[in-house]
């Protein structure tokens, strides 16, 4: 059975003592050392060979390869999940991921679990043997592994990773299905008015072609839109080539994406609805952070990975450096006016109380409410504009085409 060279902290029992513990993985050896009323600070694999002398694992030692993607962030959750309750139920680490690999996943799956075993195995920890996976793992759900593992609870903040990226999941399905129907309407209306100006105006214009001297302007603006794609469909499928790419560029620099995001939340709706998701992510990873044990400036530096958006990250990037001097979170956080001003006062009482993460679980409950809320607005006022937009466009394109035809009836007649 391998052993563990470990360091506890300061003030637990013993007085920082140090020693050596036997036990079958990293995890079941820190669950001994929290059992026997010990604190933890270091517990490093004895490699066999080496005297008695530990041997520190890091990231420069992992020598698997690094994985490019393999599991969905749903199979990552489901993961997570079994593992969860794998641990809960008192099974050792490596016996519990055997068995996960054993539950008829996919080949890249489960070659994935096996490296993490293989890592487990070897002495190094589950934090570190997910993160030698490359982007499968996100810094978050290692960080948070991390943290179970030094605090010795690894079960419970697995059981809250779980919950948390299934929450993650839920939101991101949500947001995605609400706007189906509008990609729908959407493309509706760019098809509507290509194949009316591009097919049916100039076989109607043709019709009159030669018996008016002078058309009505609306058909001139038409017949003008119908002449120009005509001849230039290609430069305008050119542009529009041309236009994303350069959209994709200027995403790409610091500035510009800063200043774009910015726009982005003062858009009527559509600004409201990705703020608000935004700030119920950050609330929930937020508050299963802290409540994991991890230090607030590093759950405030993996948080905000999390918002996707430059202009609130630069607002925690900003929390974080007034927290460093000393500030409370809640005050620079309502300064930057990104945030809604309850979960400010939530904040500020959670500080003040000592219960910071209680509070930011039962705020997160509500943010997730609030969120689907304004999904359900964004998906009931959207629809609505682009048929609008369809109406006038072709109500537009129909005029055109009669008012030729009604001037060319009176002139007849």
């Amino acid at each position: 059975m391998p052993t563990f060279r470990y360091q506890t902290i300061s003030g637990d029992v013993g007085g920082g003592a140090s020693g050596t513990i036997d036990a079958p993985d990293r995890t079941t050896a820190v669950r001994l050392l929290v059992e026997q009323g010990r604190t933890p600070s270091e517990v490093e694999l004895v490699q066999p060979g080496s005297r008695g002398a530990s041997k520190r694992v890091d990231d420069s030692e992992m020598s698997l390869p690094m994985f490019g993607g393999g599991m969905s962030r749903g199979e990552v959750a489901a993961m997570v999940s079994e593992l969860a309750i794998a641990v809960s139920a008192g099974l050792p680490l490596v016996s519990a991921l055997k068995t996960l690999a054993r539950q008829g996943r996919k080949a890249k799956q489960a070659s994935i679990i096996n490296a993490i075993i293989e890592e487990v195995e070897h002495g190094k920890t589950l934090s570190d043997a997910m993160r030698a996976q490359g982007r499968v793992f996100s810094d978050l759900l290692v960080s948070l592994v991390r943290a179970g593992e030094v605090s010795g609870r690894l079960d419970v903040v697995l059981t809250q990773a779980a919950m948390l990226l299934e929450r993650d999941i839920k939101i991101r399905r949500t947001l995605g299905g609400a706007l189906i129907y509008p990609a729908i309407i959407a493309g509706a209306v760019v098809v509507a008015v290509i194949v009316v100006v591009t097919v049916i105006v100039p076989r109607v214009l043709k019709a009159v072609e030669g018996q008016m001297v002078t058309l009505p302007l609306p058909t001139r603006i038409v017949e003008g839109m119908a002449a120009f794609f005509g001849a230039w469909w290609w430069a305008v499928i050119f542009g529009l080539c041309i236009a994303v790419l350069g959209f994709v560029r200027l995403r790409r620099d610091a500035a510009a994406r800063l200043w774009m995001d910015t726009m982005v939340l003062r858009i009527p709706v559509a600004g409201r609805l990705l703020r608000d998701v935004a700030v119920a992510r950050f609330t929930r990873t937020f508050g299963t952070l802290t409540g994991a044990g991890l230090p607030v400036m590093q759950a405030l530096k993996i948080t905000k990975a999390t918002l996707n958006n430059k202009a609130m990250e630069a607002a925690i990037d900003e929390v974080a450096a007034e927290v460093a001097h000393g500030s409370t979170i809640a005050d620079p956080l309502e300064a930057s006016g990104h945030f809604p001003p309850l979960l400010v006062q939530v904040i500020a009482m959670g500080e003040r109380t000592g219960k910071l993460d209680e509070m930011l679980s039962q705020s997160a409950d509500a943010m997730e409410s609030k969120t689907e809320q304004s999904i359900k607005l964004f998906t009931a006022v959207l629809p609505p504009i682009l048929i609008m937009l369809l109406a006038l466009v072709v109500g537009f394109v129909i005029l055109s085409i009669l008012l030729p035809l009604l001037e060319l009836q009176e002139a007849i007649g």
